[in-house]
């Protein structure tokens, strides 16, 4: 069955072509009887409005361009969750990409989408914040998320990496671990360095000479590399990971080494993705609203889109959340901030 265009509607509705698309985009001009009755018709058709026309009357495309850095894993997926409530909320579309990590391979994404979408929401942990502006060529309004990108120059929501790694080193050594290792995440990503100067804040603030890091790229298997390295430099008494996936897989190492957590080797993580509770023990980490980020920065583009101003974005201050995997510690509150226990 062939389906009903916009002519059809206004032959049903007895009205011009034009005086639909205005009903239907809802311009001031239309008198509420001539809308009802444009709506009316257009249902009793089972008409939809073809994207690309209405998108040339109105400037608007109704979607929201979406590129981050991976796809896979839990961060992302609850990353992504938060997007899609908010858009959903909005009766927006996606449009969802991923770069690899790959400045190039981003930079073509932004150039194929621009003209696709009213705004565009990036995730690049990377030094490429130019680049990127200039492949979107100021034809949408950019929104950043994370700590990468050119957050001078657009609406940043990011995480406050450093004080959550300092919270999480400051527990562990509140809980009397004095030889704690780092998994770091990867050297060219910039979030994983502010993960990594925390940790080293936080040990020289208590002059503590110990220092042992060991390189990562938040996969779960780096992290179960990344242990035993550790564990064969000599074993430290604690591991922090500068995110939960490589923590999960540094308790696959500490295992299959006989070892007990927190009996031998107490063991923390980064982000608090919704895993990290029903682990066994579950994980002491440095909790992230992930999904808010997500729906914070879809409420920024869509201002955006409607008055070009969206504010200045947010910077998210991680919470110490104290599960059995560091063992008992001390109930104490780092830098101000409530640690949040759970048995």
């Amino acid at each position: 069955m062939k389906s009903a265009t916009i002519r059809d509607v206004a032959r049903a509705a007895n009205v011009s072509v034009a005086t639909v698309s205005r009903a239907l985009n809802r311009g001031e001009t239309v008198s509420m009887p001539t809308r009802v009755r444009v709506l009316d018709a257009a249902g009793a058709l089972d008409y939809v409005p073809h994207s690309g026309a209405r998108s040339l009357s109105t400037s608007r495309t109704d979607t929201i361009g979406v590129l981050l850095p991976d796809l896979h894993g839990e961060f992302f997926s609850e990353l992504i969750r938060g997007i899609d409530q908010a858009t959903r909320a909005h009766k927006l579309h996606l449009l969802l990409s991923h770069s690899h990590g790959d400045p190039q391979e981003a930079m073509a994404v932004l150039k194929a989408m621009r003209s696709r979408v009213d705004a565009m929401l990036v995730m690049s942990p990377y030094a490429d914040g130019a680049l990127l502006s200039g492949a979107l060529n100021g034809a949408v309004p950019l929104v950043l998320m994370g700590g990468g990108g050119d957050a001078g120059a657009h609406p940043s929501f990011a995480i406050d990496n450093r004080a959550g790694a300092v919270a999480i080193t400051s527990h562990l050594l509140d809980a009397g671990y004095r030889r704690i290792g780092f998994i770091a995440g990867p050297a060219d990503n910039i979030e994983a360095g502010q993960r990594l100067s925390g940790y080293r804040a936080a040990l020289a603030a208590r002059s503590i000479a110990f220092e042992q890091i060991v390189q990562g790229d938040f996969g779960e298997r780096s992290g179960f590399a990344g242990a035993g390295l550790l564990l064969a430099a000599g074993p430290p008494d604690a591991i922090f990971a500068a995110n939960d996936m490589m923590a999960i897989g540094a308790l696959e190492a500490l295992r299959g080494a006989g070892l007990n957590v927190p009996g031998d080797v107490a063991l923390a993580g980064f982000d608090d993705i919704p895993v990290a509770r029903f682990l066994d023990p579950p994980l002491t980490t440095a909790g992230v609203p992930i999904a808010e980020i997500g729906r914070r920065a879809v409420e920024c583009c869509i201002a955006m889109v409607a008055d070009a101003t969206g504010g200045p974005g947010h910077i998210f201050t991680p919470e110490l959340v104290v599960r059995a995997s560091s063992g008992p510690g001390k109930q104490d509150r780092p830098n101000g901030r409530l640690i949040r226990e759970e048995v």
